[in-house]
């Protein structure tokens, strides 16, 4: 019997549109900018072609009446804007329409389960434990919880064995299967670099004291150690603003991954993320000369050389205490099993959020997170 259509042009539409089964949403598309009154659809489900109309194609950024679709369907390859929040959210269930564009030169991309089962090394037959070795510079005296789940998360991502120094502490270990070393409460960056010559990767900051002991003992551990490094939480205070933070890191031969939220992320470089969050961590990764993630609802990553990565697997169940210092253990672990900088970030990122949906929705505390991650990993494939 056939469909029967009604056209409406975007510039007349009324308050509110006749009733209907489906209402096709194709008023306004990623180049859109400014406020749109999408009409009410009367109840009817909305089909957003390309991006829901009112949502900026590049920052996700929407006015209160931009279109709420139940489903996108977008053309050639996602955008920006339909996995950063608040377009995300109004995009509904997204999929992507090959229409014959080349979209070979892009250079972000959603990160999905195929892709870290497939970074994810093969563990061989005559591995040893130093193979996939983590040493953790965290914690301070009456702080230790961060260091610890830390520690534990990265035995739990795969680590062969975990060293855990906490400054102004003797060995205080956290778990049986984490071996802990005693640190000076100052100068201790010396006596990691020393004890880390058999590691493969280094994590540096979750629950270190902000001071200048602290300051100097960062910097010391990380402009000497060869190891590729993963710098959080207070680690990333002791770095200080953009340009004292490019001069630290630059003279670092090892790879290097940082991890701020959005507070952080202001301190290193000056400014809060805008609404073109990709722009942003992008242009910070470049002057830095390290590896950026930026925490939040969707998580960016962007590399030095510009190559951005965007994972959209966790949800509120993250916002916990103690999240962040898993998601350190979990990239350090990584790091040491050989992904570089940016797949290691977005992998870590990817599996806690996996980790995430295998928990509680009310209630999950970062240590349930911890115990959640090998399931998560064994399910990607």
């Amino acid at each position: 019997r056939g469909v029967r259509v009604h056209v409406i042009d975007a510039a007349q539409a009324p308050v509110r549109l006749p009733s209907c089964d489906l209402v096709v949403d194709a008023a306004y598309g990623t180049g859109f900018r400014g406020e749109y009154r999408a009409p009410d659809p009367s109840g009817a489900p909305v089909l957003a072609v390309d991006i829901p109309s009112g949502v900026n194609g590049l920052t996700g950024e929407a006015g209160d009446e931009a279109v709420w679709a139940a489903r996108t369907v977008t053309f050639a390859a996602l955008k920006p804007g339909l996995v950063l929040h608040p377009g995300a959210e109004r995009a509904g269930d997204v999929s992507v329409a090959d229409i014959g564009l080349d979209t070979a030169g892009a250079t972000a991309f959603l990160v999905e389960a195929h892709d870290v089962s497939g970074w994810l090394p093969e563990r061989p037959a005559d591995t040893h434990k130093w193979k996939s070795a983590v040493w953790i510079a965290a914690g301070s005296p009456g702080m230790t919880g961060a260091a610890h789940l830390c520690a534990r998360s990265a035995m739990r991502a795969g680590a062969g064995t975990v060293r855990l120094g906490i400054p102004g502490s003797g060995p205080d270990p956290g778990a049986p299967e984490v071996v802990g070393r005693a640190l000076p409460a100052e100068n201790w960056g010396a006596a990691v670099v020393e004890d880390s010559d058999r590691a493969r990767a280094l994590i540096v900051g979750p629950g270190l004291a902000r001071t200048d002991a602290t300051r100097d003992s960062v910097r010391r551990a990380l402009v000497d150690s060869p190891l590729p490094a993963i710098v959080d939480a207070d680690g990333l205070y002791a770095l200080g603003g953009r340009d004292e933070a490019a001069d630290v890191l630059r003279r670092r031969t090892g790879a290097t991954v940082l991890t701020p939220h959005e507070g952080e992320f202001a301190r290193l470089s000056g400014h809060a993320p805008g609404p073109d969050r990709v722009r942003d961590i992008r242009d910070l990764a470049a002057a830095l000369g390290a590896t950026v993630l930026l925490k939040g609802s969707t998580t960016v990553v962007a590399s030095p050389q510009g190559d951005v990565l965007i994972t959209t697997a966790g949800d509120s169940r993250l916002a916990t205490a103690g999240a962040g210092d898993v998601l350190a253990g979990v990239v350090g672990a990584l790091l040491a099993q050989g992904l570089d900088g940016s797949r290691a970030a977005a992998a870590g990122a990817f599996v806690q959020g996996r980790a995430a949906h295998l928990g509680w929705r009310r209630g999950l505390v970062a240590g349930d997170l911890v115990d959640l991650l090998p399931p998560a990993i064994a399910g990607l494939s």
